[in-house]
């Protein structure tokens, strides 16, 4: 699907790195097919190094000619970004942006008539080829260009498409889910060195338990519920600890944690939309 394309990151942080390393390793696209943009002059060395493929500080001269532009910048640069590119973008260009709380229509209205856009939320596991991306298609994409997004992030791990609607829910729960998740992992570490077990050794149990209880739900498409219930034997010690976490109100914190994340991105976009009507 990629293969032959030319692609543009505007913005190679730590994000555009594990995309443009796990394009060049599964995508069809070569080193030769992706530029890239960063910040600070500081950077160049190191990226081209890093990565094999030519890096600069003009984002302008680095979209043209290209079929798709991966817009991997902070929410608060992108309106000025979409300024600077704006005259030397075309429509038959695929835009992505991987930029948290900013809607395909706040990018579409900054560019050309007719701008084909993608809204991308990856997580960080994309840096090992282990992320969940989120993606929604605005009112221009072609379905082969629906196509390619689905490709770049796919080589980095897992997608699904939901409308545009649940998008700050996509943030809140996948994106931001590694951070709740890391907590976990570290409590039950934590509680492995409050009985005795080595640091080290504590929280490799911790966090390899967690990977494979997560592949048990990807792989068998069972309801968690009842892969709790294969693990909790009657009289057995795990019901004694379920009702720990009940009592300790571990999953309606979950869920609360997820949904005032949700709140947050939503209140990212009316900012947005303040400033542009400002």
């Amino acid at each position: 699907m990629l293969e032959g394309k030319k692609l543009a990151v505007i913005g190679v942080g730590k994000l555009g790195e594990a995309l443009v390393a796990g394009l060049c390793k599964n995508s069809g696209l070569t080193k030769g097919d992706i530029v890239g943009t960063v910040g600070r002059e500081s950077s160049i060395e190191r990226v081209e190094s890093k990565l094999g493929i030519k890096v600069g500080l003009d984002n302008r001269a680095a979209v043209k000619g290209c079929d798709i532009v991966l817009l991997a910048v902070k929410p608060q640069n992108m309106d000025r970004i979409l300024g600077e590119l704006k005259d030397v973008l075309n429509p038959g260009q695929l835009i992505i942006s991987v930029a948290a709380s900013v809607t395909t229509t706040f990018v579409e209205e900054r560019l050309t008539a007719g701008a084909c856009v993608v809204r991308a939320m990856p997580n960080t596991p994309a840096i090992i080829n282990a992320g969940m991306t989120g993606l929604c298609v605005g009112q221009n994409v072609s379905s082969d260009q629906r196509s390619m997004a689905e490709s770049i992030f796919k080589c980095v791990g897992a997608t699904v498409f939901v409308d545009e609607s649940l998008m700050d829910a996509v943030t809140a729960l996948s994106a931001s889910g590694p951070a709740y998740l890391y907590v976990v992992v570290e409590s039950l570490a934590e509680a492995g060195v409050k009985l005795g077990i080595p640091r080290e050794t504590s929280t490799l149990l911790a966090a390899q338990t967690m990977y494979g209880a997560s592949r048990m739900v990807l792989e068998t498409k069972a309801h968690p519920a009842l892969l709790k219930d294969t693990v909790t034997t009657p009289a057995g010690c795990t019901i004694d600890g379920l009702m720990e976490l009940e009592e300790g109100k571990l999953r309606v914190t979950l869920i609360k944690a997820v949904v005032k994340a949700a709140e947050r991105a939503r209140e990212l976009v009316n900012t947005q939309n303040s400033k542009k009507r400002d």
